[in-house]
């Protein structure tokens, strides 16, 4: 065992807080890992104050980490001492579902195990996630990083915003000649318009806010459209291939199914604390559209996505907080005062812990 220090909420109402803790030793398939940055996601305050259901406390939150390999078991074979390694939304999974031997353990019939506030496989025990200074993980769940060490912390977002943004781009084929739609400009809009136009498609960014046309053409959208205008709605009717849906609250899904076209599929990955109105059923049946939803990515396609956005010199847009910023940081998160993630530096721990 090893004595980790991080931050937790106490309690749905309490602020996060120094907390110190215990994480067990490396076992033979373990990677022992220093934490250096962990990106902030509007999860970790919806776990923290129980808004997705009642949670065990102390949470310490953080599943965007990217860190330095310390210590590696006996029998890993894919990182060393010293390696930079980045570990997503999830550390373990049963492994012998059929999901899981299909590399898509986020879907795992038996459970995965969420970095944190999740049930340790075989002991129950409450896993504990990044906003520490040090971790342990199976080595088939840690990840290679492959960017430049100046970009280290704006990659941090890529373990959660990106693969959940990637994967549904992938698993639709995204590519050139394909007109897509992202709607929203927040931590996920923001990665899915890189994303996809280093694709090769055609962006066409939502937004409820004009404001927002600049930085989605600079993020790499070819056009905006303020989705509160019906006249510019209208004029991108039954054209899309593919629309991604990023935002989570709940909304009118018909004033987007009405602009995809034969076969077009909406994807939802903004998870909203209460439903969505109910779409429809013949925006659906006439033009033989699909609504979907999808779930960050398997291990396999997470190692995918980091080396395609290093591939293509894809980070996120991120702003650098202390540690001990990071309450403030969740009441900026619920305003949407961020462009467009938080990230920890956690070097920070050592000063204000």
């Amino acid at each position: 065992m090893s004595q980790a220090l991080g931050y937790a909420a106490a309690s749905p109402t309490s602020p996060l807080t120094s907390f110190s803790f215990e994480r067990r030793a490396p076992g033979q398939l373990d990677v022992a890992i220093e934490i250096l940055h962990c990106g902030v996601c509007h999860s970790d305050l919806h776990t923290a104050r129980s808004e997705w259901g009642a949670a065990i406390y102390p949470v310490v939150p953080g599943h965007e980490i990217v860190g330095r390999v310390t210590a590696v078991g006996d029998l890993v074979s894919k990182f060393k001492v010293g390696d930079t390694v980045g570990v997503g939304c999830m550390v373990d999974s049963c492994q012998h579902c059929k999901p899981c031997a299909d590399d898509l353990e986020q879907y795992c019939e038996n459970g995965f195990t969420g970095t944190y506030n999740s049930p340790e496989q075989g002991t129950g025990a409450n896993t504990y996630g990044g906003y520490s200074n040090q971790m342990v993980v199976r080595e088939s769940f840690v990840l290679k990083i492959s960017h430049d060490a100046g970009d280290l912390a704006a990659v941090a977002p890529l373990l959660c915003a990106g693969i959940t943004t990637y994967s549904p781009l992938r698993h639709w084929k995204v590519g050139p000649e394909h007109k897509v739609g992202i709607v929203g400009l927040g931590g996920l809009g923001h990665m899915g318009v890189k994303i996809a136009a280093a694709m090769g498609a055609h962006v066409v960014l939502f937004t409820t806010s004009a404001g927002k046309r600049e930085d989605a053409l600079r993020l790499g959208a070819k056009e905006v459209v303020v989705s509160k205008n019906p006249d510019e709605m209208q004029a991108h009717i039954n054209s899309f291939d593919f629309i991604l849906n990023t935002v989570a609250a709940p909304h009118d899904l018909d004033a987007f199914l009405t602009l995809l076209k034969l076969d077009g599929t909406m994807t939802l990955v903004g998870a909203p604390a209460s439903p969505h109105p109910s779409p429809g059923v013949f925006n659906l049946i006439l033009k033989r559209r699909s609504l979907a939803g999808s779930l960050i990515g398997g291990i396999r396609e997470t190692q995918e996505m980091l080396d395609f956005c290093a591939a293509h010199g894809i980070v996120s847009d991120i702003e650098v907080i202390r540690m001990d910023e990071i309450n403030t940081a969740y009441e900026r998160m619920l305003k949407s005062d961020v462009k467009y993630r938080f990230v920890v530096d956690m070097s920070s721990l050592k000063t204000v812990a």
